[in-house]
């Protein structure tokens, strides 16, 4: 009896909240009934999105509501209210959330009104179930109607307020335009850092090694041994040119993934780096043997660690970090953790935005976990057909 009660009483907390929203739902539909007819009028267009974004803040309230009671979160799907009146305007009109959120304000004048057939029960249970439990030792059948009204009220709310897939659909390309903006920029990033390093580097020792050849020429006959000084120099710089040529190659595409493996680069990652660095891996073998991501993926999780551990070497204050590579049912994962500082920030310019960007390009995620104090957590999920 007790559990009952207990039960019963946190499904009423969830009904008075629910008749709290639908008494203010009573209240602004003469806001909603005021902007119709403005809006018709032409005069209080301007009103329309903010009215529109009251409603969405309404229904992300019973959204939040409804999903901590039946404890499975429902998504939201809206396009963006931005621009100019008119825009936006548009926007609010077009956006079939907006329909959704009218839907199920029209329902919810109905079905809100469920927390009124609870007051009854109260009485009638504790009387009934009282008897029922406490003397015969029976199950309950009042109080438990609490909890069935609360249900049905999370559940009309869940099938309402659910995105349509037309409002998924316009959201995910509304994601993928961003993505899109995003893996152009990072290519263009990576572009110019490969021009500055070749002509910075490569083109700056291949012309000192042009003139030091051509010096040597001229003074061969005359000095031969300044001219054996000027080809070893020379030698010299044709070394320096050829390094620097393969780490811009690295940069592009490193190498060692196509002969090691993701596992095996890691694991070579960990080795030169300048911190104590463990790697763990579930599900993935070294070189070869067994399946394998695609090289895009691969190349995007050594690009997270490499970055990741750079970081962590020159911001963290740490000795030690921790890689965890991990085959997932969807795709790779990645986590590196150090027991630095953290505080780590996006804007501050050590990399991060880069790693989003080249992550989101594979329609992949990046979750940092940074508090001042430490530790920093950096996790990556990359979609992916094994």
């Amino acid at each position: 009896m007790r559990a009952t009660v207990r039960q019963a009483a946190r499904a009423t907390v969830q009904l008075v909240v629910s008749a709290a929203m639908t008494f203010g739902s009573y209240i602004f539909v003469t806001v909603l009934l005021i902007t119709a007819i403005l809006t018709a009028t032409v005069v209080g267009a301007f009103m329309l999105p903010e009215t529109v974004l009251l409603i969405r803040r309404i229904a992300g309230a019973k959204r939040q509501q409804a999903g901590a009671w039946t404890g499975r979160k429902i998504p939201e799907a809206y396009q963006p209210l931005t621009g100019t009146v008119r825009e936006r305007l548009r926007t609010a009109v077009r956006d079939p959330g907006t329909l959704t959120d009218f839907r199920w304000m029209v329902a919810y004048y109905a079905y809100g009104t469920l927390p009124v057939l609870m007051l009854p029960l109260w009485p009638l249970g504790l009387v009934v179930d009282g008897v029922w439990c406490g003397l015969l030792r029976r199950r309950a059948v009042v109080l438990p109607l609490i909890s069935k009204l609360a249900d049905l009220d999370a559940h009309w709310s869940t099938v309402l307020l659910k995105p349509s897939p037309k409002a998924q659909l316009a959201v995910r390309v509304e994601e993928l335009t961003q993505t899109r903006a995003g893996a152009i920029a990072a290519h263009e990033a990576e572009l110019r850092r490969i021009e500055r390093d070749l002509h910075d580097g490569t083109q700056a020792r291949l012309v000192s090694l042009s003139m030091r050849i051509g010096l040597a020429k001229r003074a061969y006959d005359q000095d031969p041994a300044a001219a054996r000084r000027m080809l070893d120099d020379a030698q010299t710089l044709a070394e320096e040119a050829l390094t620097d040529l393969r780490h811009v190659v690295r940069a592009i595409h490193p190498p060692i993934l196509t002969d090691r493996g993701l596992v095996g680069a890691v694991r070579a990652l960990a080795a030169s780096s300048a911190l104590s660095v463990t790697v763990t891996v579930d599900g993935l073998t070294d070189g070869h043997d067994g399946p394998r991501a695609p090289a895009a993926v691969e190349a995007a999780a050594y690009f997270v660690v490499a970055e990741s551990l750079t970081n962590a070497a020159k911001y963290s204050g740490a000795d030690r970090a921790d890689v965890h590579l991990a085959r997932a049912r969807t795709g790779l994962r990645v986590r590196v953790r150090d027991e630095g500082r953290g505080g780590a920030d996006e804007a501050g310019g050590s990399g991060l935005l880069g790693m989003r960007r080249r992550v989101a390009a594979l329609d992949g995620g990046v979750t940092l976990t940074s508090p001042v104090g430490g530790p920093t957590v950096i996790e990556v999920e990359l979609p992916c057909v094994w």
